[in-house]
C-alpha cells in the first residue's frame, strides 16, 4: 500500500520583511503572511494542484492557515487545523504562550476551515527542541496511519517540518531536509518503509529564501 505525506512549511512572513512589526503588533507570536508570502503560497498551491491530496492539516497560526488556505482554494478542499502541527514553542523566542485567533474567528476569515476537526496531538509552552521533534513526528504518523491509503499535505514550520518527517523516515531527515520557507518535503509510504523523494524543494518559487531562519 502506497501514501504520499507532503510537508510544507508556511510562506514568507511579515516580520521577516519588516521586523519592526514585532513592537506594535497585537498578537506578536502569530504574524501573518508578507506580500510576497502571498504569492509563494499561492506557486505553492499551483505546485500541488495534480498530485491528488484528499486531506489538509495546518497549524493553527495566522502564517500557516493563510498558506493552507491558498492551497486548499486550488485543490478545492477543506482545512483541518491541527494544534501538532503548532511552532517550536520555545521559551527563547516567546517570553510567554504565544497568543493566537479561535478556531472560530479563524473560520469566520477562512471559511474552509474544518470547525469539526479535533486536533488529534497537544502542543504546550514551554517547549524543548526534544519535545517539538517528538510531538510533530508523533503528529505525521498519527495523521498518515488514520487517513491511509489517502495523500495528505500537512503546513507547518521550520522545526515541525523537520520533526514531521524525522519522524516518518527517521534521523535521515536531520540531516537531509532544508526546511525554508514555503518549501515540499515529500514522503512516500513503500511497505514496509517510508521515503524521503523530495527535501524542502523550492522549483516552484520565483523568490527562494537564502539563509533558513526558524524563529
Amino acid at each position: 500500500m502506497t501514501q504520499i505525506v507532503w510537508i510544507a512549511r508556511h510562506a514568507n512572513r511579515i516580520d521577516f520583511v519588516n521586523p519592526d512589526w514585532f513592537l506594535t503588533a497585537e498578537r506578536r507570536y502569530d504574524p501573518p503572511l508578507s506580500d510576497d508570502g502571498m504569492v509563494q503560497a499561492q506557486q505553492l498551491g499551483k505546485r500541488l494542484k495534480h498530485e491528488k491530496i484528499k486531506h489538509i492539516f495546518a497549524s493553527p497560526f495566522l502564517r500557516t492557515v493563510q498558506t493552507a488556505n491558498a492551497v486548499a482554494e486550488v485543490l478545492d478542499l477543506p482545512i483541518k487545523l491541527e494544534t501538532g502541527l503548532s511552532e517550536w514553542l520555545n521559551p527563547a523566542w516567546m517570553t510567554e504562550e504565544p497568543v493566537k485567533l479561535s478556531t472560530r474567528l479563524l473560520a469566520e476569515l477562512f471559511p474552509r476551515i474544518d470547525i469539526s476537526y479535533t486536533s488529534r496531538i497537544a502542543a504546550n509552552y514551554p517547549e524543548t527542541h526534544e519535545q517539538v521533534r517528538s510531538r510533530s513526528g508523533q503528529t505525521a504518523r498519527c495523521l498518515s496511519t488514520e487517513f491511509l491509503p489517502e495523500h495528505i499535505l500537512l503546513v507547518a514550520h521550520g522545526a515541525s517540518v523537520l520533526g514531521a518527517a524525522m519522524g516518518l523516515v527517521g534521523e535521515i531527515a536531520k540531516t537531509e531536509v532544508k526546511a525554508s520557507l514555503c518549501s515540499l518535503v515529500k514522503v512516500v509510504r513503500s511497505e514496509p518503509e517510508w521515503l524521503l523523494e523530495l527535501k524542502g524543494d523550492t522549483s516552484h518559487l520565483s523568490e527562494i529564501e537564502e539563509v533558513i531562519r526558524f524563529n
